[in-house]
């Protein structure tokens, strides 16, 4: 009994940076903004209990937040759906041992996750520039003018969802993961059956796939929804609030506006939501699971 007890003291030495870091970095925050959120707090003054007055200036009194809601969920919708095609095809193209160099290429689709972020939006704008940039100077070639991309209301979210595509290469690399653990024997029995490319891939690599999908569009959808530092450098939200996301609309509330409370309680419905996608998630693909 006494060697247990000397165990877990021991062990409980050995945690207990972690345990500390944890108490101080991430359950009294957590704790303290779920009570900030009934709060009228601007840091200057004490906060000030209003009870449910800010999920419900929230939800029924700012007309913003639903646009906000809905600019954040277009890129769930749209970037997660395209950036997920994208990356399987990609994948499936860098498993083909018959293409030579595939190890530069795996780096070269690999490389974008490596730039910072500040330096990524430069870069965008950049490529993205409506009157000389790489995009719109390839696409006169052809005759064609292209759209104002970061300076149009209607294009700067399919600008958006271009750099997700760009820098997916750690969703890449776990496609490529997954593939590299199918069987080969599979696609052999399915090529004696008759089974062609395109057959072998919706009746082989998909189903095998189907919880690394599950896991990328999870880990895609939390990297969505916390989209802040690109909109924030890039265009602040406009133009016209077309690229206000919801973590820059929470951020601009706590640090611009002085509304912790306010900038809380949306924190605490950006919880819930997220929530709410992963249980409707789990519950689609309840069956998706595969056991190698």
């Amino acid at each position: 009994m006494n060697l247990k007890r000397k165990n877990l003291r021991n062990g409980l030495l050995f945690i207990s940076p972690w345990i500390i870091g944890f108490l101080v970095f991430t359950a009294y925050p957590l704790f303290s903004s779920l009570y900030y959120s009934f709060t009228e707090y601007n840091v200057i003054s004490p906060p000030t209990f209003v009870g449910w007055d800010n999920y419900k200036q929230l939800l029924f009194q700012d007309k913003l937040f639903y646009k906000v809601l809905g600019n954040t969920l277009y890129l769930v919708v749209f970037g997660i759906g395209l950036t997920t095609v994208v990356t399987i095809f990609i994948a499936v193209l860098l498993n083909n041992k018959n293409i030579k160099g595939l190890s530069f290429f795996r780096v070269v689709f690999f490389l974008p996750t490596l730039v910072p972020l500040v330096i990524l939006a430069i870069l965008w704008i950049w490529v993205l520039q409506p009157d000389n940039g790489i995009v719109n100077s390839f696409l006169h070639l052809f005759g064609t003018n292209g759209p104002g991309w970061f300076s149009s209301p209607g294009w700067a979210k399919p600008a958006f969802i271009l750099m997700m595509i760009w820098g997916s290469g750690r969703m890449i690399i776990i496609y490529l993961a997954g593939l590299q653990g199918i069987s080969a024997s599979l696609y052999e029995a399915a090529r004696i059956d008759g089974a062609g490319p395109i057959q072998q891939f919706f009746q082989i690599t998909l189903p095998m796939l189907k919880p690394v999908i599950l896991f990328n569009v999870i880990t895609g959808i939390i990297a969505v929804l916390q989209q802040f530092a690109e909109a924030f450098i890039i265009t602040d939200g406009g133009p016209d609030g077309s690229t206000t996301f919801y973590a820059l609309y929470l951020y601009q509330n706590a640090f611009q506006y002085s509304k912790m409370g306010y900038a809380s309680a949306m924190g605490w419905i950006l919880f819930v939501i997220a929530l709410v996608i992963m249980l409707v998630l789990f519950r689609l693909t309840k069956r998706w699971g595969y056991d190698g």
